[in-house]
């Protein structure tokens, strides 16, 4: 089989080549020191010079986990440069036509070594700099632009007939394909899954006023408002909206963009102007039944959606590779096969406790918080207020924003060699 030049041969078989999907295929190359193979495979043709930096409004909160996984892979450094540390986070929640928003809650962003807690990052210099770590890593082969064909299964290894002829074999195939994961409805997982009736709205301004590296979360009856701190005079708008608003917000002309915007900024930033595209997708949760099942296993999208409030989205992807990562090298240690059932349940086991809590918390927040209703306004002021003079839970709150919360993966800790 491994003499056909049209069948390769892999440990590890990756589709999808998104941020998790090139996370993921990078960490294990590392973790490993080049022991396993790696295959990666997607429908989008490889990013190059002229398709770099593509127009992307979104930009991630990344929570000092993610970063230390991608110090530990290599691509931070590249990275730094465009992350904006957040120092200070402020919570407000008043009507949209208040005249004044006071912050009900408040903390600063550090960890007790004085490292911020999360970094905002623009998504395009992420993905960029992830797709050319992989490329230029030799233990990696990438296939794009391709697209799965059929996929079968014997006990020992799973086969994939691609468009172009070429057939792979591998001992754990990983679906990092996304939100509508393909690979996920071939091997029957189902999904729990519900729309809201929201729309998340994203662009980029610049303001004559400085952020302070404070990132503000103001809810408003709509959804959640966020300015989220860039480098320079530069923030990340990130909002929800109810559906029949956003559309409408959307068809207006740049000079009725603004002026949404204006109302809802109220000043803070000073006199703006936007300075990236703007994107809108409507928003929905899921979560698969079941991460895995025998030489498969579901990473990122493909196995879990949560609402964008919290930023929270990429971190939970990249907590979902540091733990794969740690399972599937610490069995190919042991001799064990890295694709059997009970090896990846442990996967399973760590990570679904984490994304259904996760899931649940940004789901209740958005709908206690996305309303007007006066005397749930009246108990959360008070509820934000109390949780303002404990320090306990705003400690709480940056160690979850860190991504240091349960047990982490050997990747995502600061100082594991």
């Amino acid at each position: 089989m491994a003499s056909d030049p049209n069948h390769d041969v892999f440990d590890i078989v990756i589709v999808g080549a998104g941020f998790v999907g090139l996370a993921l295929a990078r960490a294990l190359s590392v973790r490993s020191q080049g022991n396993l193979t790696i295959g990666i495979l997607d429908r989008t043709e490889a990013v190059t010079s002229s398709t770099k930096s593509r127009p992307d409004a979104r930009a991630f909160a990344l929570s000092a986990s993610s970063r230390y996984l991608l110090e530990r892979i290599g691509v931070w450094s590249q990275i730094s440069g465009d992350a904006q540390p957040v120092e200070k986070i402020q919570i407000t929640d008043s009507p949209l036509d208040a005249g004044v928003r006071p912050v009900l809650l408040a903390w600063d962003n550090l960890l007790e070594t004085g490292d911020p807690a999360s970094f905002i990052v623009p998504s395009g210099n992420v993905l960029d700099t992830l797709s050319t770590a992989v490329d230029d890593d030799k233990t990696i082969t990438t296939y794009r632009p391709v697209t799965i064909v059929s996929i079968g299964k014997t006990d020992c290894h799973h086969t994939i007939t691609l468009d172009d002829g070429r057939v792979l074999s591998a001992k754990l195939v990983v679906a990092a394909d996304g939100r509508s994961s393909p690979l996920r409805t071939m091997h029957g997982i189902d999904v729990v899954r519900w729309a809201y009736d929201q729309h998340g709205i994203v662009t980029t301004i610049a303001h004559s006023k400085p952020h302070h590296a404070t990132a503000v979360q103001h809810f408003l009856p709509a959804g959640p408002f966020a300015m989220l701190p860039l480098t320079g005079n530069r923030s990340c708008i990130t909002w929800s909206e109810t559906t029949s608003n956003a559309e409408r917000i959307l068809a207006g002309d740049d000079t009725q963009f603004l002026e949404e915007l204006d109302q809802r900024l109220a000043g803070r930033l000073g006199a703006f102007e936007v300075v990236g595209p703007r994107q809108s997708w409507p928003l929905s949760m899921h979560l698969a039944r079941s991460y895995i099942a025998d030489r498969f296993a579901l990473i990122g999208d493909a196995a879990h959606g949560v609402h964008p409030l919290a930023g929270q989205g990429l971190n939970l992807g990249l907590r979902d590779v540091a733990a794969l990562v740690d399972v599937v090298v610490e069995a190919a240690g042991l001799g064990l096969d890295i694709g059997r059932l009970d090896v990846l349940q442990r996967y399973e086991r760590w990570r679904r406790s984490d994304t259904t809590l996760s899931a649940a918390s940004f789901d209740g927040i958005n709908r206690l918080f996305s309303n007007d209703v006066a005397l749930l306004r009246s108990l959360r002021e008070v509820g934000l207020g109390t949780v303002d003079r404990l320090q306990g839970l705003k400690d709480f709150f940056i160690g979850e924003a860190a991504g240091q919360a349960g047990e982490l993966p050997m990747m995502m800790q600061k100082n594991v060699a």
